[in-house]
């Protein structure tokens, strides 16, 4: 019986060491891939986030809402597969700064993601307003947009 269970603990102790050491392995850096992304030393790269707060229109037509809500989706839709638009989401909680969604855009100039972010039809109807912020993340963030399409069994 000791002998099993010395036995099961050195197989364990192996295979933990040996996770531990394939975990510790750093992946060989792609500098073609970085490049690619506009990636900095660090990975990173610059973006704008533009946060979508409530505008100061009021649409109580439940068919007019539902067309501006369509072309909301489909301008989103739009600015990602021209590559403008990384990140787009709707948050699930009211907040105290009436966010009610974001965009990161693929840009770090704030001109330019005011453009794009206007030619969203919630937008022009005044249902939405947006605050634009630079941030600074992962240049590699525009990636996982090829794999959304192979998870999502529904697209809005």
């Amino acid at each position: 019986m000791k002998l099993k269970i010395y036995l099961s603990l050195g197989l364990l102790t192996a295979a933990l060491s040996f996770a531990q050491e394939k975990k510790a392995e750093k992946p060989k850096f792609n500098q073609e891939l970085a490049t690619s992304l506009g990636a900095d030393q660090y990975g990173m790269k610059a973006y704008t986030i533009v946060m979508l707060t409530t505008g100061a229109t009021k649409v109580e037509d439940k068919t007019k809402m539902g067309e501006l809500m369509k072309g909301h989706m489909a301008n989103i839709g739009k600015l990602a597969d021209e590559g403008k638009i990384v990140v787009a989401g709707p948050f699930l909680e009211k907040n105290k700064e009436n966010y009610r969604g974001m965009f990161i855009f693929n840009t770090k100039s704030k001109e330019e993601a005011e453009q794009w972010v206007k030619t969203d039809p919630a937008v022009q109807a005044g249902v939405f307003s947006y605050e634009i912020f630079p941030w600074y993340g992962s240049a590699a963030l525009p990636l996982y947009l090829k794999h959304h399409e192979e998870i999502s069994k529904v697209n809005p």
